[in-house]
């Protein structure tokens, strides 16, 4: 069963400074509420709607789905939404971040300071039970609005395709699908994994993968569209 966390409409400041595929940092208005996943897609649930389990990290039912292609996570959604009757998808990246901040300005859901993120995260510096994989999902401080591992574990799919930084980018909390670049069409992740360093799991965090194989750092999480 998934577990949805209601997200309020507001505004918020998207991007960072830091990076450059993060810039502009802008305004974005959500304009209405909307459902997240408090936890990213477990290989229990994905098995469960799918129908096979394509994780590297296999028997460990309880983590995430890992190794998801883009399109695969988009099939969930679909088959998740004809089940239910929902309208089901992934989060655009505007929805993401807003969610992963939750009212933060800072590097991280709680402010600043790069040593609190072991709290809150299976990252890079804080491998779990003495090695490097995935970890079962809620194991970490939530954030603010309860959500878990919005900055380790797994780097989740958003629905947009990959620009190169936010220039023109919608201002709605709509994913940005029209503009796409020449050449092989990219899809967006975002947050951190169990394999990244700190500085990969801030809240403004973006990422981009268009060829397959797919690595075991990769998942999602879902959102229930606006009702």
């Amino acid at each position: 069963m998934l577990l949805l966390k209601k997200i309020p409409a507001g505004e918020f400041m998207m991007g960072s400074d830091i990076f450059c595929d993060a810039w502009p940092i802008h305004k974005v208005t959500i304009p209405e509420p909307f459902y997240i996943g408090i936890y990213p897609v477990t290989q229990t649930q994905y098995r469960a709607v799918i129908g096979t389990n394509p994780s590297k990290f296999q028997g460990l039912e309880n983590n995430p789905v890992d190794s998801v292609f883009w399109e695969d996570a988009r099939q969930f959604c679909k088959k998740l939404a004809e089940k239910t009757g929902k309208k089901m998808n992934l989060p655009s990246e505007a929805q993401w971040e807003y969610a992963c901040r939750a009212g933060s300005t800072a590097l991280y859901c709680f402010g600043d300071n790069e040593e609190q993120l072991k709290e809150y995260a299976n990252y890079e510096d804080a491998p779990v039970y003495g090695k490097k994989s995935t970890s079962p999902v809620g194991e970490y401080k939530p954030n603010a609005w309860g959500l878990y591992d919005m900055h380790g574990n797994v780097e989740e799919w958003c629905e947009d395709k990959w620009h190169d930084n936010y220039e023109g980018a919608p201002v709605d909390g709509s994913p940005w699908i029209y503009g796409e670049p020449l050449g092989r069409v990219e899809h967006v992740y975002r947050g951190g994994s169990w394999g990244m360093y700190a500085r990969g799991c801030h809240s403004s965090t973006r990422s981009r993968f268009a060829l397959p194989p797919f690595g075991p750092h990769l998942g999602f999480r879902i959102i229930l569209k606006p009702i």
